[in-house]
């Protein structure tokens, strides 16, 4: 830059004011040596940095898209994980939704069964209830009829019978029962 300008001012200082298409090898010189040095200066100071910045990026670059890759495998293997523990879930969930109609089911058909124990017990023991009392209506009802004909039998033999007849009566009634 300092030779530019040192050339701007001898260009202007001469009065050699040429337009923009005037070739000035001095300017060329100049141009070329600025160009040179600052090539060098670039290649000596800047250029390393850049470079090592952009390996640096590019190993980023890289690096984040492997481990983007990884994330990506990673997230694949835990969706396959999640979908077959869902599925084992669901399994289970049948399963324990089975079990629970199966043992429903049983307990409902053990209720019946207990139901129709009961009420079978409960029909036999009316029937035997009804056949006790049937069995002592009838015992009453023969223990009233047998009284009903003593008395009647009393009152027919009482009007029928003499005393001679009754003498001989009792008197065979008491043989009777010393026989047995």
């Amino acid at each position: 830059m300092t030779g530019f300008m040192h050339y701007a001012v001898l260009a202007f200082a001469s009065g050699d004011a040429g337009g923009p298409l005037d070739v000035n090898p001095g300017l060329i010189i100049w141009t070329t040596v600025t160009f040179i040095i600052l090539l060098f200066l670039l290649k000596k100071f800047a250029w390393k940095p850049i470079l090592n910045s952009l390996n640096e990026r590019e190993a980023f670059i890289t690096n984040s898209l492997e481990k983007a890759e990884q994330a990506q495998k990673e997230a694949e293997k835990l969706l396959k994980q999640n979908q077959a523990n869902l599925a084992k879930a669901e399994e289970e969930a049948q399963k324990v939704i089975k079990q629970g109609r199966e043992y429903a089911e049983t307990l409902k058909n053990q209720i019946v069964e207990e139901s129709k124990n009961e009420a079978k017990k409960m029909i036999q023991d009316a029937s035997a209830e009804i056949e006790q009392k049937n069995k002592e209506a009838f015992n009453n009802l023969k223990a009233e009829i047998a009284d009903i004909a003593v008395t009647a039998a009393e009152k027919i033999i009482r009007e029928t019978l003499d005393s001679e007849k009754q003498k001989k009566l009792v008197e065979k009634y008491i043989q009777d029962i010393s026989k047995n």
